[in-house]
């Protein structure tokens, strides 16, 4: 039997309970895993189900279980079910092999007595059986004679059944007495409130099992075994069909949870215009794209909850794997072939505010299908599709949606909660296929620019910046890609950049390290700007500082500094988790915010103020309002630098005195001394002998004799790669010894292989993760400045060789599994790309 033979309700309802985040699978067995039979002792379950519920009861957030009338023991011993299955016996009242100990000596007497009556009731009564259980006693008369049977339970419904304190249950041919509570309702309660489960699937085909369905509520499923009257929602026929349906549940269960087709994030290509951003996968899926901004809620999101959380897929009829997948050179438009099929995906440009345009466009000359399912909202609100002559209008979100696609048929299918449309369709070499995604509209009308044309523009808007950019030799295809990349994570309605185009994306597949990067943080934003005027382009960085002037005139100064805010400029909401998404490769939770918005971060002044310095020097002038906030932040350091801090990778414990931190604002000093010099402006009478003490401070408390080497902080012997920032700025000179040896106790502690970690210190979070790219490329600075050019250059090979097919970086790589991790495409990876490349071109 298949799943298409259940019944279609019930398919849709076991779609839907499957992407609960914490899950209870309850049976009853006999008559539901085990077809009745005329001696219960004969009772086996299906094959299929115990394999079922075993493997759901192994998936992440989901517990399964079965409430049965028989005792645990012989339920234990008949069904032979593993220990990650719960049993619970006695129609609820036994919860563990042990229970009869809990049993008062008033409940063992009144067993005693009742075991007693009943013996003397059926004594000679044929085909009638008594079964004893630790806390009940059944009477079966499954296989007595009608006339026995009759007569047999209306003894026992006139006589044992009336005492004080017997609980009654009845089912087919079959009456139980228990000393205590029996009512398979209730221990569904019991292990859905152990299990934490958000909603449960029950599935039963006796009277005693409408107790556990009368509890069910909500996103609940209830499944009605057989014939008879039911409070179940849905009903089948028999054992065999629940096999079936729990290999349904399981099927949807692991998908939903683990993405089995989630891509090598590597893989995966980032489109972008001047606003926003989307990631492609590997064979054309649009399975990232957030709306209205790019730290806005998903209308695609794919990538962290598989395909019932928004996608927009093309591929060929006939099927087959991409031939391959590359971006039209200079640009952030991302082509996808297939023999016989080209996709070309690109974000428009010259579009409203409030709106985010995307252009599909497919070539050739084989049948393509193409399948759309937005879900606004992170996939939190149900949407309907509306087929028209010129494509499909999105209703029930609160921000319209269109898909412009004239003449395109549409087969809209809906799991009783959402709609998804397919299509197939039939591009020719000299008609191709559009589709326009427009977000913010419900305007199907046609564009007033012809495809080509646009599609023109928003290739001109990239290859005319690119072509402004001053690029190094070593890597010069990769460094321009990287550039793009880096361009594209801005904001120029805002000025804001952001830090990655993603969130959740996972430091260890499977683990909790998941945060939400879509975000402008003051040092990231800072470091990124500062590589692009470093290649010629000042335009973000001065984009970026009228920004932070923006912030500031919020805030009574610098001091007042989060670490981070959103695009628009301003403070971040409380940190949440979408636990609707099961995350990427099942990695959860998945978050949105960030919590380390309200952490202190003395650092943050520093890449502020080189930025100043590096954009200064570029145009050979500083300006009286950049000025104005240099000073301010400077003033912000004199008063603060000597605090603890959160550092720069933001661990969830007590401030410490991070040395990174002390070096940055050592540097701000620094720099600001630098500017004034250059640029005609004052000193602070006090700046230099700050710049002084702090050095002094770093150098006395921050090296450690022990370990050879400047430490994480001032407080402990490990060891961090920020720390070699301390050459790389110039607090120290690079000759020195002490920052020679730290440049050899950090490659030793924290360099394996292709890659170096942040840090090996217990950071309070559970699980591992990868080493950082932007920790290798200050490896690579540090073996420069040390003299070490060949281990710089194997180094940053490794590194060009992690990178996707199409040039972009995520975070972290794992070179024990070979694979990356984190957020993607990562500012911070991208720019260590670039500074390598430029100093091994020098």
């Amino acid at each position: 039997m298949t799943a298409e033979a259940l019944p279609a309700e019930l398919r849709r309802a076991i779609v839907q309970v499957a992407r609960t985040p914490r899950l209870l699978v309850a049976c009853d067995y006999d008559g539901t895993l085990a077809p009745i039979v005329e001696n219960p002792e004969n009772a086996r379950p299906h094959t299929e189900s115990v394999g079922a519920l075993r493997s759901l009861a192994g998936l992440h957030e989901t517990t399964a279980a079965v409430i049965s009338g028989r005792a645990l023991r012989d339920l234990a011993t008949l069904s032979r079910l593993p220990a990650e299955v719960h049993l619970v016996g006695s129609h609820g009242s036994e919860f563990d092999v042990g229970f009869v100990h809990a049993l008062d000596a008033d409940a063992r007497d009144l067993h005693r007595r009742i075991e007693a009556e009943l013996e003397k009731l059926t004594e000679g009564a044929e085909g009638v059986h008594l079964e004893v259980k630790p806390a009940s006693i059944a009477v079966h008369v499954r296989r007595a004679p009608d006339h026995v049977a009759d007569d047999v339970l209306g003894k026992v419904r006139s006589g044992p059944s009336t005492w004080t304190g017997v609980q009654v249950t009845e089912g087919k041919a079959v009456i139980e007495l228990a000393v205590v509570q029996t009512d398979k309702g209730h221990a569904l309660d019991v292990l859905r409130h152990q299990a934490g489960a958000t909603a449960a699937i029950f599935v039963g085909d006796d009277v005693t099992d409408e107790k556990a369905f009368t509890r069910l509520a909500g996103p609940d499923v209830g499944v009605k075994v057989g014939d008879g009257a039911t409070l179940a929602g849905y009903r089948i026929d028999d054992p065999g069909s629940v096999a079936t349906m729990l290999a349904l549940l399981l099927e949807e269960r692991r998908n939903w949870l683990y993405g089995g087709q989630a891509p090598p994030i590597e893989r995966l290509s980032m489109l972008a215009n001047e606003r926003s951003v989307a990631l492609v996968t590997p064979d054309a899926r649009l399975t990232w794209l957030c709306h209205p901004e790019p730290d806005s809620a998903a209308v695609f999101a794919d990538l962290l909850g598989g395909p019932t959380a928004g996608h927009f897929s093309v591929s060929p009829e006939r099927g087959g794997l991409p031939l391959g997948q590359r971006y039209l050179p200079g640009t952030m438009a991302v082509e996808t072939r297939w023999s016989g099929l080209l996709v070309t995906d690109y974000l428009d440009h010259d579009v409203p505010a409030h709106r985010t345009d995307m252009t599909r466009v497919l070539s050739g000359s084989s049948a393509a299908v193409v399948e759309f399912a937005p879900r606004p909202e992170f996939g939190q609100v149900q949407v309907r599709l509306e087929a028209t002559d010129d494509g499909l209008l999105v209703l029930g979100t609160s921000d319209p949606i269109a898909l412009r696609a004239p003449g395109v048929v549409w087969e809209i299918t809906s799991d009783g909660q959402v709609d998804s449309a397919r299509a197939v369709v039939q591009p020719t070499p000299e008609q191709p296929v559009v589709f326009e995604l427009r977000c913010g509209t419900r305007d199907l009308s046609a564009h007033p620019v012809a495809e080509p044309e646009r599609k023109a523009q928003a290739a001109a808007y990239w290859t005319t910046w690119l072509d402004t950019l001053v690029l190094p030799p070593v890597e010069k295809d990769l460094v321009a890609r990287s550039a793009l990349t880096l361009r594209g994570l801005c904001h120029s309605e805002t000025g804001a950049i952001m830090a990655a185009a993603t969130t959740s994306l996972p430091e260890e597949i499977g683990g909790i390290r998941n945060w939400d990067y879509r975000y402008c943080w003051l040092r990231d934003a800072s470091m990124t700007a500062k590589a692009l005027v470093s290649l010629g382009s000042t335009v973000e960085a001065e984009a970026f500082l009228r920004w932070v002037h923006g912030v500031l005139a919020t805030i009574p100064g610098p001091e007042r500094l989060h670490p981070l805010y959103t695009i628009a400029g301003t403070t971040l909401g409380p940190e949440a988790v979408i636990d609707t998404l099961p995350g990427y490769a099942g990695s959860r939770p998945v978050r949105v915010g960030n919590l380390a918005n309200q952490q202190v971060q003395l650092d943050v002044f520093g890449p502020v103020v080189d930025l100043v310095a590096a954009l200064a020097e570029a145009k050979g002038s500083l300006s009286d309002s950049d000025w104005a906030m240099v000073e301010a932040m400077a003033e912000a350091v004199t008063r603060r630098w000597h605090e603890p801090d959160h550092g720069i990778w933001e661990e969830r414990h007590r401030p410490r005195h991070h040395v990174y931190s002390k070096v940055m604002c050592w540097l701000t000093i620094d720099r600001a001394i630098t500017l004034a010099t250059e640029h005609g402006r004052a000193v602070h009478a006090d700046w230099p002998g700050l710049r002084d003490t702090i050095a002094t401070d770093v150098l006395t408390n921050g090296w450690n004799d022990e370990v050879r080497s400047f430490t994480t902080a001032y407080d402990g012997t490990d060891l961090d790669a920020a720390t070699l920032l301390i050459g790389m700025v110039g607090l120290i000179d690079p000759t020195d010894e002490r920052f020679q040896a730290t440049v050899t106790a950090t490659e030793a502690e924290l360099r394996s292989g292709s890659t170096v970690y942040r840090y090996h210190r217990d950071d309070g979070l559970p699980g591992d993760e990868g080493g950082f790219h932007i920790c290798a490329a200050w490896m690579i600075e540090a073996y420069l400045l040390t003299g070490r050019r060949p281990e710089a250059e194997d180094l940053f090979a490794q590194i060009v060789n992690a990178a996707g097919p199409t040039g972009l970086l995520p975070e972290e790589y794992d070179p024990v599994a070979e694979r990356s991790l984190g957020n993607h495409p990562q500012a911070y990876s991208h720019l260590g790309l670039i500074r390598c490349a430029q100093l091994l071109s020098a």
